[in-house]
């Protein structure tokens, strides 16, 4: 199973720096980050090894369908990494996104954290 976490709140940076701090160099992590970056990139390179960083378009993950979250997240999911982020923009239908996380075939292939909440300096 695959540890997924939802980053939420704050600029795409103060997200990216969150995810950042807890990476582990040792463990193959997969990020899915939503939208540009708002200046300096904060993650390491992609090309470093058990790092896969995707950038999806910015758009509400259930009102554009989860079309394109679908596809990227099951190229990922293919390597089978035991970590994934997934950062998103806005937490307006974050509960539909969990919802969508928790049904077949995602309930069998990841296993839900507590979400990083990066607004307020948390």
């Amino acid at each position: 199973m695959t540890l997924l976490t939802l980053v939420t709140g704050g600029r795409a940076g103060t997200r990216e720096a969150a995810i950042a701090a807890r990476l582990d160099p040792a463990q193959h992590t997969a990020i899915i980050l939503e939208g540009l970056p708002d200046g300096k990139e904060m993650l390491p390179s992609s090309a470093t090894p058990n790092l896969q960083v995707v950038r999806i378009a910015p758009g509400c993950m259930h009102c554009i369908g989860n079309l394109v979250m679908r596809v990227t997240l099951n190229r990922m999911l293919r390597e089978k990494p035991p970590r994934l982020y997934i950062s998103v923009a806005s937490t307006e239908h974050l509960h539909l996104l969990r919802q969508f996380l928790r049904e077949p075939p995602y309930s069998e292939l990841l296993t839900l954290t507590d979400d990083l909440s990066c607004a307020s300096g948390k």
